[in-house]
């Protein structure tokens, strides 16, 4: 494999005090927090509310123990329910894998488990995704969770992701997304944080999504399952793991296969 640069055994001094900061803090919250209100599929802890979250503080969203968000916390039920993660041998590609997820999959024996980022130093490999130097069909599964929005050509960086996808494999390829709005909104001219922040949703969003999304990842090439999980969950289980959504919040699974 050309051109990817290896992270392996890459000594971080502040990353390691970070984490030790972390499992101080989480072990406090745990307590603190302590209920049966509220459960977290990632950790399976058990809380009387979750911890606001996000830019504009949204309530009972992050877990006080692994610090999961709403995404989190619905794909992994997701990977668990509705896939063959956890079952069957597969290849997986998981870009910028946040440690809820990462922490998870990593322990699973029957995976070939690979991370990448652009240029985080404490995945396996670096990698642009819009030049991924893998070979066609070498993949059989690919989990890329609010990543292409961050991404200058993402069309470019679908149509990698196709490329490498063997045949008969899924990718689950999410974004933020405004289910209300149904063209994607981009405007190179923004450049400035505060206006992406503005409207993007964030200083380092370059777009918001509409339903086209679904047509981007199409015109790359995938068969595209839009799938409606809340729903399937049903409104206790949602309130259980505190994953409401709403139009202006839409987290459907968009499960990609080649």
């Amino acid at each position: 494999m050309n051109n990817v640069k290896t992270n392996l055994g890459v000594t971080q001094p502040k990353y390691y005090l970070s984490q030790i900061a972390k499992s101080c803090l989480s072990t406090v919250q745990s307590v603190t927090y302590a209920g049966n209100q509220v459960t977290c599929p990632c950790c399976n802890g058990s809380f009387r509310k979750f911890l606001p979250a996000g830019i504009h503080a949204r309530q009972n969203a992050e877990c006080p123990k692994c610090f999961s968000l709403e995404r989190h916390r619905l794909l992994w039920l997701y990977l668990q329910n509705h896939t063959n993660l956890l079952s069957e041998k597969l290849k997986v590609l998981h870009f910028a894998p946040e440690f809820q997820l990462y922490r998870l999959i990593r322990k699973l024996p029957n995976l070939d488990y690979i991370t990448a980022d652009l240029s985080a130093p404490r995945v396996m490999v670096n990698v642009d995704i819009t030049d991924i130097q893998f070979e066609d069909n070498s993949f059989d599964v690919i989990i890329c969770n609010h990543v292409l929005e961050h991404v200058t050509d993402d069309r470019k960086a679908m149509r990698e992701l196709h490329r490498i996808l063997r045949h008969n494999g899924w990718a689950i390829l999410q974004v933020p997304l405004v289910g209300t709005q149904q063209e994607t909104f981009e405007d190179p001219s923004v450049v400035s944080p505060e206006d992406r922040e503005r409207l993007f949703g964030q200083k380092d969003h370059l777009r918001l999504y509409g339903r086209d999304y679904k047509n981007r990842l199409e015109e790359a090439g995938f068969k595209v399952q839009v799938d409606d999980y809340l729903k399937k969950l049903g409104s206790a289980k949602c309130e259980k793991y505190r994953l409401e959504s709403d139009d202006s919040n839409c987290e459907d699974i968009y499960f990609c296969t080649k």
